[in-house]
């Protein structure tokens, strides 16, 4: 089966092929990739989706449990070990299911 891709240009101007929805241009994401911090360990739709969400720093990111977090469009199992690690190491945990 063949997925057929359309050109998109994104508001830079650059150019790109897509088959899905998703107007994440592939350029502008690397150029905009942090550097350090947790974010810069991520894919981009993963940090994009969390972006999108206004979670930008460890401390906000704790205030959610990892059921919500998984079911933000962009984040997959493969994040989690990343993102636990992360608040762990500033000796932060994502928030219970209960509470």
């Amino acid at each position: 089966m063949t997925v057929k891709k359309s050109l998109r240009v994104c508001d830079k101007g650059h150019r790109y092929y897509k088959s899905s929805e998703c107007q994440s241009c592939p350029t502008c994401n690397k150029e905009n990739k942090p550097k350090s911090g947790f974010l810069s360990k991520l894919s981009s739709p993963a940090r994009n989706a969390l972006i999108h969400e206004g979670i930008d720093t460890l401390q906000k990111l704790a205030k959610y449990t990892e059921r919500e977090i998984l079911s933000l469009h962009g984040i997959g199992p493969a994040s989690l070990p990343i993102l636990r690690t992360s608040l762990e190491e500033e000796g932060l945990t994502f928030k219970e299911n209960n509470q």
